[in-house]
């Protein structure tokens, strides 16, 4: 289980520059929505005293309601990467694959991405898709945002075996994972996260919708994260269901670096995943009544770092780099020999990095135990010097493994992002 954490800031709304920093996203947000109106659209228009509310019908009077702040953040579709990569987690996600109807070729693909695009571009403006139902009414955009990936078999079912990336190789099985197929894998992933539940409902309700007739739900998951505004101080560590902070050492966009860890670069192949990224997502379910059997002294050992302050055992405070060489009185490692993050540093992988997001999830109780734990996803420019090596060696030693089980996979190409007068995987389908 690797750790979670990264920012970035929203910024101006969809039909703007190629930037995703912020930038008068208020004026901007008023241009798109006055556009969108002027072509017949309905939409919501943000004054000084606050948002103009949706009402169901026409010709009915617009009710005002105030957003805070949190409610009106707005993050934008288009740019060089799609968001919800390096966009600060959201407090809620919806994570979702679905197969290709036996008869949707390439070219009802191409259709089905350009209504989730067109679609997208309006949602995470805050503005509904038509024929919308009314699960989010009255709801600000709250950072949403829409990231489309697409899964090997993809490929094969559309006739674009050629165009499949060597990083979209079949993960390894690794020792003890217990994968459930059913919950795995995909033709198409659609990863949708907001910081108000509603909003992201919603959001994955339209796209489903837009997609009956040529692709259809295989898996759907839901997950959390602590909202924004609960923390003392904004941009501390989370702590994850095991109570452990998770996202110490997550790579960060102002390191040194960074872009080429996390997105793939221009002179790489296939072109069309130039600005793109590799997911990979691993549910991972914690067995926590064992892990809640543990005295806490145990659990720092098992993890690597005081599980108070997030510390490593080695001393100093959070962010302190662990010294894996000092020693106990009696010679042992301070930090065990198969303690997580002395198994996970960059410092054994000659530097493989991930940016990791990853998200709590509660399903209730199953097979006589909890059904909680985390939905690990991890961004990276190649698996196979990322995810795959860091993985292998957990699965080898990793002492948290007797406390977790890997329990649902998967691999996904996410092209870069698009233009205002393009689609998320143009470049692929129209070469």
């Amino acid at each position: 289980m690797h750790n979670s954490e990264s920012r970035e800031r929203p910024g101006a709304v969809p039909g703007a520059a190629h930037s995703q920093e912020r930038a008068a996203p208020e004026r901007n947000r008023r241009h798109f929505l006055g556009s969108l109106a002027a072509a017949g659209v309905a939409g919501t228009a943000v004054g000084a005293g606050g948002t103009t509310a949706w009402t169901a019908g026409r010709g009915t009077e617009p009710q005002e309601a105030a957003l805070t702040e949190l409610g009106r953040r707005v993050v934008p579709w288009h740019g060089t990467h799609q968001a919800g990569i390096t966009t600060p987690p959201q407090a809620r996600l919806t994570l979702l694959a679905l197969d290709l109807a036996g008869n949707a070729g390439r070219t009802a693909l191409a259709r089905l991405l350009r209504a989730w695009t067109e679609a997208a571009a309006r949602l995470t403006a805050g503005v509904p898709v038509r024929g919308d139902d009314a699960s989010a009414l009255g709801s600000g955009p709250s950072s949403l945002t829409l990231t489309i990936g697409f899964g090997a078999s993809m490929f094969t079912k559309t006739g674009l075996e050629r165009q499949r990336p060597e990083q979209l190789a079949p993960l390894p099985a690794f020792p003890g994972e217990r994968i459930d197929r059913a919950r795995s894998d995909g033709d198409l992933l659609l990863q949708v996260c907001a910081d108000d539940a509603p909003v992201c409902f919603h959001a994955a309700r339209s796209l489903i919708r837009l997609a009956r007739g040529t692709a259809t739900v295989r898996w759907q998951m839901s997950g959390f994260t602590r909202s924004p505004g609960t923390a003392p101080i904004a941009g501390t560590t989370p702590r994850n269901l095991m109570g452990q902070l998770d996202g110490t050492r997550n790579p960060k966009p102002a390191d040194p670096g960074f872009a080429g860890k996390v997105f793939v670069g221009a002179g790489d192949r296939p072109v069309w995943m130039r600005g793109g990224s590799y997911l990979v997502m691993r549910r991972i379910r914690m067995l926590l009544d064992a892990w809640d059997g543990l005295d806490t002294d145990r659990q720092q050992r098992v993890i690597g770092r005081r599980k108070d302050t997030g510390a490593p055992l080695s001393g100093g405070g959070e962010h302190t780099p662990p010294h894996y060489g000092k020693r106990t009185p009696h010679g042992e490692p301070v930090i065990p020999a198969d303690a997580h993050i002395r198994l996970a540093a960059p410092e054994f992988h000659a530097g493989a990095a991930m940016l990791r997001r990853g998200y709590a999830y509660d399903d209730g109780q199953r097979d006589g135990g909890s059904d909680a734990g985390l939905l690990f996803l991890a961004w990276q420019a190649d698996p196979r010097r990322g995810f795959i090596p860091v993985q292998r060696r957990l699965a080898q030693r990793d002492a948290l493994n007797r406390f977790i089980r890997h329990e649902a996979s998967g691999l996904y190409a996410v092209p870069g992002g698009c233009r205002p007068d393009e689609y998320i995987g143009q470049h692929l389908l129209e070469v």
